[in-house]
């Protein structure tokens, strides 16, 4: 099998290459230039897809003995994910950027020019695992629970599982992948695992979103209307957020308060008592299926609304408007844009992106 090895310059897709040799496959490493700011350098844990990360891969594909490329991606990616973050923000909603380069860039752009170049296959360092079944390839969760990522490949149709190769889905834990790196000789075996947003590397992004956006003046209200402070940018703040809200009047309860709401045609946040967090119903029209579509309506599931959330048992209502999941328990500080990946066991189903979302707390006057 003809394998495009995408080399983030970390310990993950290191290994992955490894082991695609090592299965026999013909392996050709490349790295994505995501950013045109290539004199940036990663700090520690922060940030990726540098010329400090590109380095790192070449390094390990010498060591494979396998041809290696740097690819410049950084126009798609600064249309797909850079854009639709500021513009998602700019809408009030929360959106998720490594979902949304997995669905655009990993498995969207470079496959497809993958597949126009003959290969069959593009291996990622992913912990996720493909397993055929009676209606075809399917992705579930990886052995590691503790490094699944299943849940950003939730948008991966069928036609992209069908081209797309996980070495790592069955190791036990993260440490021995760095123990074989280590093994293995590769240079990045105690590299920092990436964290935050990318291409906000200092990881202030109420900052970066006010240099993009500007800021505007607006009022923070209680969920009775009533102005118990001020902001600079309604785009700055999250469902579920309680630092930096800066209230001039406090709770009656004294206790703390945080975003419940974000309504940028009026430039305001709503705030209110952490229970005011609990959603009853999340539903979303834009939707898509990891491998073949449910034959019911309405089946029963587990619903996993972050990354490192804990999947919550639910039942899914599948129509041609989209998809609505009630939980058997209320969901806590869901905000439109995060997308909500829908599980049966350990298979991922499919996904949506939450439009709307019902309170399990009534509003007080």
């Amino acid at each position: 099998m003809r394998v495009l090895a995408a080399m983030s310059g970390g310990v993950d897709s290191a290994v992955a290459a490894a082991r695609a040799v090592d299965a026999g496959h013909d392996v050709v490493g490349v790295h994505l230039a995501l950013s045109r700011a290539g004199g940036t350098l990663r700090t520690g844990s922060r940030g990726c897809c540098t010329i400090e990360d590109a380095m790192d891969a070449r390094r390990t594909a010498d060591l494979l003995g396998i041809p290696f490329y740097v690819w410049d991606f950084s126009e798609r990616f600064r249309e797909d994910v850079i854009e639709d973050f500021i513009s998602e923000y700019q809408a009030g909603r929360t959106p998720n950027p490594c979902l949304r380069c997995n669905e655009k860039i990993k498995f969207a752009a470079l496959l497809e020019r993958a597949i126009e170049l003959g290969f069959d296959a593009v291996c990622t360092g992913h912990y996720a695992t493909l397993i055929e079944g009676e209606d075809g390839l399917q992705l579930h969760r990886a052995s590691d629970a503790a490094k699944d990522q299943s849940y950003v490949l939730g948008v991966l149709n069928a036609e992209q599982i069908a081209h797309t190769y996980f070495p790592l889905g069955d190791t036990p834990s993260k440490a021995l992948v760095r123990a074989e790196a280590a093994e293995r000789g590769i240079s990045v075996a105690q590299k920092p695992d990436s964290h935050d947003i990318c291409f906000i590397p200092d990881g202030d992004t109420r900052g970066w979103l006010a240099e993009k956006v500007g800021t505007a003046t607006g009022d923070v209200v209680d969920r009775t209307g009533a102005v118990v402070g001020t902001h600079e940018g309604a785009h700055a703040f999250t469902v579920g957020q309680r630092r930096g809200l800066r209230l001039s009047v406090p709770a009656d309860d004294g206790k703390p308060r945080f975003v419940l709401e974000v309504r940028p045609v009026s430039n305001t946040v709503v705030v209110g008592p952490k229970e005011a967090l609990a959603i009853a119903e999340i539903s979303g029209e834009r939707f898509s299926w990891a491998g073949a579509a449910p034959m019911a309506s309405e089946f029963a599931c587990e619903v996993q609304i972050r990354a490192h959330a804990d999947p919550v048992p639910a039942r899914a209502f599948v129509s041609d408007a989209g998809v609505r999941v009630v939980p058997d328990s209320p969901l806590d500080g869901v905000a439109p844009g995060q997308s909500a990946v829908i599980y049966v066991g350990t298979r991922v189903l499919g996904q949506f992106t939450i439009d709307t979302t019902v309170s399990a707390v009534p509003i007080e006057a």
